[in-house]
Formats: structure tokens, sequence, C-alpha cells
């Protein structure tokens, strides 16, 4: 009698690396093809996370869940309308200064390029970007990514409205399915749960930022404080690169309407507030709240950002918890690419 056939082996580890890179290249390549429609998407989802809390005592003081559901859905509006109307209001005002301080950039860029000039360095490049007329379009290009982004409001509104209605129904998931969807579950609220530590810490850190920041600029003599301070707080939802982001502005009209001095003096102001508690503070805080390594939180908003835009650089940690949840933590062989990211839960495992 023959011996049975060998079973066939399985696919190599390496074999299997390569598939699933291969795999998550077209996924990505899709999602950055579909970034118009995911990042919306994205951020109507996280606004209900963060708000779908509400709706607990609202319903144990006996709100029927249509009201509740309801209370969730203006919350969002809410929050959704105040940060597009911030971000309009601090890029309608640069555009603003830059056309009433426009003679006095002309001659600080005359200026720089003397003091180029003597150098020996080329500053055709500094005349090119510096100009009221490239300044201005710097800033008309911010009013209209604001336009572009209050048109896609739309859109999230539909989606805060029907996520929040969904989620209405999710918390009977576990009397419907039993004992067996606990851990999904489980995932699931751990992941809520961290998104919304999250913005929780970026919005205290980034009030006390913001009042910082308006009030020794304001000490210090640059105009319209109350724009660098918004800026200041809005950029702050972008871990670790946004005070660049919001420095920038300040530090240009400090040097067009105080020269040098004041302009060291901003970006020293910087330095000491902005950089003490978002670089090295903040980013601590956050990594603790919601177990992400310091190195993949940076990383995620470089890469979030090709992928779905500009919205990417403020979702990047909802979205990097989101794979992480989705990929890594079903998976038992995953273990140690959680530890990696991150997760202090695994560690006791190694």
């Amino acid at each position: 009698m023959s011996a049975p056939a060998p079973a066939p082996a399985g696919l190599s580890p390496s074999l299997r690396t390569l598939i699933g890179l291969a795999a998550a290249v077209v996924v990505l390549a899709g999602m950055r093809a579909a970034g118009q429609l995911i990042g919306p998407l994205a951020l109507g989802a996280v606004l209900v996370i963060i708000c779908h809390p509400l709706r607990h005592p609202l319903e144990r003081a006996g709100w029927p869940r249509w009201a509740a559901t309801t209370a969730v859905i203006v919350l969002g509006f809410i929050v959704l309308i105040v940060m597009a109307l911030l971000l309009g209001f601090a890029g309608a005002r640069f555009a603003g200064m830059v056309a009433d301080y426009a003679d006095e950039l002309v001659k600080t860029v005359e200026n720089l390029g003397g003091l180029l000039g003597g150098l020996g360095l080329d500053q055709a490049s500094l005349g090119s970007v510096l100009t009221p007329g490239a300044i201005a379009g710097y800033a008309a290009s911010l009013v209209g990514s604001t336009v572009n982004v209050l048109t896609a409001l739309f859109f999230v509104f539909a989606y805060i409205v029907f996520m929040s209605a969904d989620a209405s129904r999710y918390s009977r998931a576990e009397k419907l399915f039993g004992p067996e969807s606990v851990p999904q579950l489980t995932r699931f609220r751990d992941y809520s749960r961290n998104v919304r530590r999250y913005y929780v810490i970026n919005a205290a850190f980034g009030a006390v930022v913001a009042i910082i920041d308006g009030l020794a600029l304001w000490a210090v003599g640059v105009p319209a404080p109350i724009v660098w301070a918004i800026l200041a707080f809005v950029t702050n939802f972008i871990p670790n690169i946004g005070f660049v982001i919001g420095l920038i502005p300040p530090a240009i009209l400090a040097l067009v309407v105080g020269g040098w001095p004041l302009m060291l003096a901003v970006i020293a102001i910087y330095i000491v507030v902005n950089v003490t508690l978002q670089v090295f503070i903040q980013p601590k805080f956050v990594s603790d709240a919601v177990s992400l390594s310091l190195t993949l939180s940076f990383v995620s908003v470089a890469f979030w950002t090709f992928i779905i835009g500009p919205l990417g650089a403020i979702l990047c940690i909802p979205l990097t918890l989101l794979v992480r949840a989705l990929v890594l933590e079903g998976d038992p062989q995953q273990r140690w690419l959680r530890w990696l990211s991150g997760d202090g839960t695994v560690g006791r495992g190694f």
C-alpha cells in the first residue's frame, strides 16, 4: 500500500510578509485616490466618537433615544462649526493684515535681499517668496482651503447624522450576539476611549498654549494676538510639528512691524512655550494615554497627510489607532507588533 501524499506546505513567513505588504500598498493606493471621501468620513466618525458619551447621562435621565441622538448630533455640529469659524476668521484676518502691511513688507524684503546680496547669496528666490502678492496668495490659499473644508462640512454633517443614529443601537450588540461578541466590542470601546483621551489632552494643552502665546504676543506688541492664539490652538492638534506652522505667520509679521528684535522675541516665546509644552511634555501625555509610541506618533503625521490630505495631520492618531485595532489587536500572533507600536498592555507577556 502506497504512503499517503504529503500535505502541501504552507506559505513561508517571508512570502506571507510580502503578500501582506503588497496588499497594504494596494489598500493605501486606493485610500489615497479616495482621500477626499475618506477625510470627511473619518472626521465625522471622530466627532461622533467624541460626542457619543453625552447620550448616556441623557438616557439615564429619562430622555427618549431619539432625543439623546439629536443631542449628540447638535453637539457634533457645534464642535464642527466652531472649528470652521476659528479657521475662517484666522485666515481672513491674516489676508487682511498682508494688505495693510504691504509697504512695510516690501521694505523688509528689500532689506533682506540686500543682506543676502552682501553675503554673496542669491536673493531672487527670496524676492519671489516674500512679496506681498506671494504671501497674499498663501493667505488666499488658506482661505480657499477653508472654503473647501466648509464645502466638505455638508458631507460631514450628513455623516454625523447617520453615524449618531447608528451608534444608538450599538449598545444592544452584546445582548443580541452574546458573549462571543465581547472581545470585538471591547476593542471598539477601547479605541473610542483612546480617541476621546487624545483629543481631550490636545484641547487642554492647546488652550493653555493659545492663552500664553496670545498674552505674550500682546505684551511684546505683535498685531492681532487673538489670531495667532487661535492658530496656536488649532495647530496644536497636529502632533509634534504643529507649533512650526503656528509660528511662521506671527514671526513674519513681527519682522515686518518691528524688525529683527521683535521677530527674535516671537521665536523665543514659541521656543519657551510651544516647544516645551507641545514637543517635550504633551507627546508623553498622549503616548501614555493612547499607548502609542512617540516615533509612530511623529511618523503618522506625514503618512496620513500623504494618504488623505491636510485632514490627515489632524486625524493621524485616531487613524493609526484604528489600523492597530483592526489589523493587530485581533491577531495573537501580532503581539510583538502591538508592543512595538507602544501598546504596553502586551509588554508583560514577553
